[in-house]
């Protein structure tokens, strides 16, 4: 009866006045927060840190209450159904329980209600279904009614339920660390929790453990399982100097780790944050699909108006619950969560959630070439001698000149010596000239290792029989380093560019993939350039590029009328990854808090590329079902209020239905990764 709807709003205020008349529940918990603090912690604590901790544990509270509150009001509402069903089909008697118990479950609804009207000043989708609710009540359909609120309180609690569960894999996917660490203390190993944990602390972590901070190798040999956190599918072999992240496994050795970040200024900690905030954004199709609603909510309110005195008031509640808000407002928000972290789970973090959508629509990829098409680090290709020294010796005073310097040339020649198992002398001092080269003495010997500046700078002449030879290297991208012997160049090391294993495969899988134009863009020559471009099968490459300048091609391209996605290697392609539509890094895990991209390959590689774009087409994919699944419902109820005269239950069912394939099609990544996890 329309008494019983009176009652209802009746109660509601009084409930509202009531709380308007005690204490915040906020300040409560405040003073309760307060009193449980020991004097020990308050001493310890410093007022800013105090503050801190009581806003950080009352929000935790407040959570945790109204968690509680939900879930008391969720079982009251199926007991609601019950005592509805039971008062309108057998004991009439129970009606002033059953109509308690029922206003009790729908005062969580009404303050959304009280909030759209009075705070925000819109008739929203909670407006316009809670006029249903009433109207059913009014209609003394007490058992459909009731059937409603149930409906409202389950979805809600399925929906929250799998979110959850998307957030706790995706923080699984990371996150995995012990909650007490051995810690070394005077030359004795001691067990603490991992919160104690400060900086400089020597950590020790044995086979089957996992790393649980930052840090830097001392001591020890390990193979460390990183794919939690970088999607490598190979471990890794680290020792002393090696950097170590935390939430990586060691799977064989023992090692010694110097504490360089721990808590929360972790790597892992900052990626969680990261992907906190991006699967927060909201797709395109949530966008359209809310505009939709939003513009639809009051004309369908007002439209049920018209069709109440002439169809009856059960078509115009059937009318009303074809609306598509609720769906579109849940599930588009929860789909693109999980296919966050599905990127996750594949070593790919997302840092804005926008530009997985956006991917879906790039037709250009740009590549930097050097660090991102090629390894930081080169090889050495030919030795050139000009003098009678051997290969061998040429690469010895080269290596040992270079042996205390970290450069990517030096790398590459001492890596060379070691791999020829050269033994190398122990040079004390060098006198080393930033771009140009070194020198040291060794033997009575001066030796000169450099480029071609420096061995002219130096007044040293170059043989013809490297002259000859000289342009064909360059041409061919490779670069010569020149070791000179007692004022005397000797003989040349060509530094060739390591193009990465996976280039070609990822290039072909982008061209799979409908990537129509694919291109270089280089600070090196012409030649070393065209050829790379060459032999890809790049469809564009730029030449003699400036850091600063990458960015004018990305803007001429999109002129061009093209979507770019521009793959550097880092801060250093700040500037380009900002003018693109979408921007991927390879600086790794260990840089993401200075990188500028909004994708970045943990690995370091471009392994996983093709996984990105993959990832990004089956979330456009499951975003269009999810606003299909949500208009679909809606005609159906709409047809079936004015064609067949759709009972209220029947309209419930309907969209309970809708509901159900809506869930089981957002969390169809989760099973995609639980799936590759048992796989594994």
């Amino acid at each position: 009866m329309i008494i019983e709807t009176g009652i209802m709003v009746a109660a509601y205020f009084g409930v509202r006045v009531s709380e308007k008349i005690r204490p915040a529940e906020s300040n409560k918990l405040l003073q309760k927060l307060k009193k449980e603090l020991t004097e020990k912690e308050l001493a310890k604590k410093n007022e800013k840190e105090l503050t801190k901790t009581d806003e950080t544990n009352e929000k935790e509270l407040i959570k945790k209450n109204q968690k509680k509150n939900f879930q008391n009001n969720r079982k009251l509402s199926l007991i609601s159904v019950g005592l509805a069903g039971a008062r309108q089909f057998l004991y009439p008697s129970l009606a002033p329980l059953s109509l308690g118990i029922f206003i009790y479950t729908t005062i969580p609804y009404m303050r959304q209600v009280e909030k759209s009207l009075l705070k925000e000043r819109k008739v929203n989708v909670d407006v316009l279904f809670f006029t249903a609710d009433a109207m059913t009540l009014a209609l003394s359909q007490y058992f459909t009614a009731a059937v409603g609120v149930w409906m409202i309180h389950e979805g809600t609690h399925a929906v929250e339920k799998a979110k959850d569960r998307s957030e706790k894999m995706l923080v699984d996917i990371f996150a995995q660390q012990p909650r007490n660490v051995w810690v070394l203390r005077d030359n004795i190993e001691v067990e603490i929790p991992l919160e104690q944990v400060k900086i400089n602390d020597i950590l020790v972590v044995n086979t089957g453990e996992v790393i649980p901070s930052d840090g830097i190798i001392t001591d020890g040999f390990a193979t460390i399982d990183q794919h939690a956190l970088t999607g490598e599918s190979q471990p890794v072999e680290k020792g002393i100097g090696d950097k170590v992240l935390a939430s990586t496994f060691i799977m064989t050795g023992r090692v010694y780790m110097k504490v360089e970040k721990s808590g929360q200024d972790t790597t892992i900690a900052k990626v969680g944050q990261i992907l906190k905030d991006s699967a927060h954004f909201k797709s395109n199709v949530q966008l359209k699909g809310e505009e939709w609603a939003n513009k639809a909510t009051l004309p369908m309110l007002l439209l049920s108006g018209v069709i109440l005195p002439i169809f009856g008031p059960v078509s115009a509640i059937v009318f009303i619950n074809s609306h598509i808000g609720v769906r579109v407002r849940i599930f588009a928000p929860l789909g693109t969560l999980n296919h966050i972290a599905l990127a996750a789970h594949k070593g790919i973090l997302v840092k804005d959630g926008r530009a997985l959508e956006s991917l879906n629509d790039i037709d250009t990829v740009v590549f930097d070439k050097t660090g991102t098409l090629t390894n930081e680090q080169p090889v050495v290709g030919t030795v050139i001698l000009c003098d009678s020294y051997s290969e061998d010796e040429i690469l010895t005073y080269a290596a040992a000149a270079e042996r205390k310097f970290t450069h990517p040339i030096a790398k590459a020649i001492i890596q060379k010596a070691e791999d020829t198992q050269l033994t190398l002398p122990d040079i004390e001092e060098s006198n080393y000239q930033i771009g140009y080269g070194v020198t040291v003495n060794w033997e009575n010997r001066t030796v000169r290792v450099g480029s071609l500046r420096f061995m002219i700078t130096e007044g040293l002449s170059i043989p013809d029989s490297i002259k000859e030879i000289e342009s064909d290297i360059y041409n061919k991208g490779s670069s010569l380093v020149f070791v000179a012997v007692n004022d005397k160049v000797s003989g040349a090391i060509e530094i060739q560019p390591q193009v990465r294993p996976e280039v070609e495969g990822i290039i072909a899988g982008l061209r799979q993939r409908g990537i129509k134009h694919i291109a270089i863009v280089s600070g090196d020559h012409r030649e070393p350039t065209k050829n790379l471009a060459e032999k890809l099968g790049m469809d564009e490459y730029y030449y003699d590029i400036l850091p600063e300048n990458k960015a004018e091609i990305v803007e001429q391209l999109q002129k061009e009328g093209r979507s770019v996605c521009f793959v550097g290697d880092g801060i250093n392609d700040a500037i380009a990854m900002k003018k693109a539509n979408v921007s991927i890094s390879l600086a790794g895990a260990t840089s993401i808090a200075t990188d500028m991209a909004e994708v970045v390959l943990m690995d370091g590689s471009l392994s996983h590329v093709c996984d990105l774009f993959d990832v990004s087409k089956k979330l456009d994919s499951n975003l269009e079902n999810t606003l299909l699944y949500s208009i679909v419902p809606g005609f159906i109820n709409l047809s079936g209020a004015f064609l067949f005269h759709f009972s209220i239950l029947t309209a419930f069912v309907v969209n309970g239905a809708s509901g159900v394939t809506s869930l089981n099609n957002v969390m169809r990544p989760i099973k995609e990764i639980s799936n590759e996890k048992t796989s594994d």
